[in-house]
């Protein structure tokens, strides 16, 4: 089934990629050229991780696992293949944003630094938390074929909703913890003279935002979703059904005893096949 708009899905699949991997590079360069590198032994070597891998896992590849069921020529792949890439990309973010926690609590610990006193700090700590739970949820009621029908469609658009503010609640904990970071660290010369870091850093703060807008953009596009599934039935939360899958959205979904794309093609053929010799039969003996 071909996307409507494909060339233009394609330019802003192509800007999400380049400027996403741009906010990565950009940290790097940041943490390598002016904040001294990279360590783990307490000090601010070790707190340098945690921007890194937050713009690496949290902002980065969570922002590529919400689109990946968009991608068009994934459309023809199992539905358990792509939840299971979609769960695979938000562990690894999950991952990396844990190992940035610990980096910046120790380090903070070891320099009698307090914890948790910022609003970055509060907002941030709360999306992990989140972010934690959803995964946990998509992986016990989407992933794994035992939660019920009824249950899977009412916590479906709930699934949604959260992975998308929870996506938009890390991108401006992100803008607001690099801001913290120049206030705190540009002393001489201060933040507010546009030293080279801090307009350097500005422009790391422009790439992650325009990157969520980017992101927000393609998965609300409904001309951009993953087509609907031939023959597979959704049961909806008053007992219903509804014909067709919604396997676009960037979450987990479907009957877990849905047949594969090409069980289902073969079935269709068959049907097909069928008809065709039963009319061809009714000519005959006409």
């Amino acid at each position: 089934m071909a996307m409507e708009g494909y060339w233009r899905f394609l330019a802003l699949l192509g800007s999400a990629l380049l400027v996403g991997f741009l906010s990565v590079i950009f940290t790097l360069v940041w943490v390598l050229h002016y904040r001294e590198g990279l360590g783990w032994d307490g000090s601010a070597l070790e707190f340098n991780w945690h921007p890194v891998l937050v713009v690496t896992g949290f902002v980065f590849i969570q922002g590529i696992a919400i689109i990946v069921y968009r991608l068009p020529w994934t459309w023809k792949c199992s539905k358990f293949l792509m939840k299971s890439i979609h769960a695979g990309l938000n562990a690894v973010a999950a991952i990396l944003v844990i190992i940035a926690l610990v980096a910046v609590f120790e380090n903070h610990n070891v320099n009698n630094i307090a914890n948790m006193y910022s609003l970055h700090s509060w907002v941030g700590l709360i999306a992990v938390i989140w972010y934690l739970l959803q995964l946990l949820a998509g992986f016990l009621v989407f992933l794994l074929p035992w939660a019920p029908l009824s249950l899977r469609a009412f916590l479906m658009p709930i699934h949604v909703y959260s992975g998308l503010v929870i996506f938009g609640t890390v991108i401006a904990t992100a803008l607001m913890g690099v801001t913290e970071k120049l206030i705190f660290s540009l002393r001489n010369p201060a933040y507010s003279t546009f030293p080279p870091e801090g307009v350097f850093v500005n422009t790391l703060g422009l790439l992650i935002l325009v990157f969520g807008a980017l992101i927000f953009w393609i998965v609300t596009r409904p001309q951009w979703k993953r087509p609907k599934e031939p023959n597979s039935t959704i049961l909806q939360p008053d007992g219903g059904t509804e014909q067709g899958a919604r396997g676009s959205m960037p979450a987990y979904s479907g009957n877990n005893m849905d047949k594969s794309d090409s069980e289902l093609n073969n079935e269709v053929a068959a049907r097909k096949r069928n008809l065709a010799l039963d009319e061809a039969g009714q000519r005959s003996t006409m």
